[in-house]
């Protein structure tokens, strides 16, 4: 069996990478923060932070 051929087999999700990754773009901030907190990797906190300074302030409900 080839080494990437589950990846030609598999349905596209446009949420996800080639490689089963989360795409950060779509997220939004309550889903960005949950994988923040969820994340080990350094690089890949620092991805989600930009997503979520990206997006801007975060307005709560209770203050509106």
């Amino acid at each position: 069996m080839a080494v990437g051929q589950n990846q030609r087999n598999r349905k596209n999700d446009s949420i996800l990478t080639k490689t089963g990754k989360a795409r950060l773009g779509p997220l939004n901030t309550t889903q960005l923060s949950k994988l923040l907190e969820s994340s080990t990797k350094p690089k890949e906190k620092d991805k989600i932070q930009r997503a979520l300074n990206k997006l801007g302030p975060v307005v709560t409900p209770e203050a509106a």
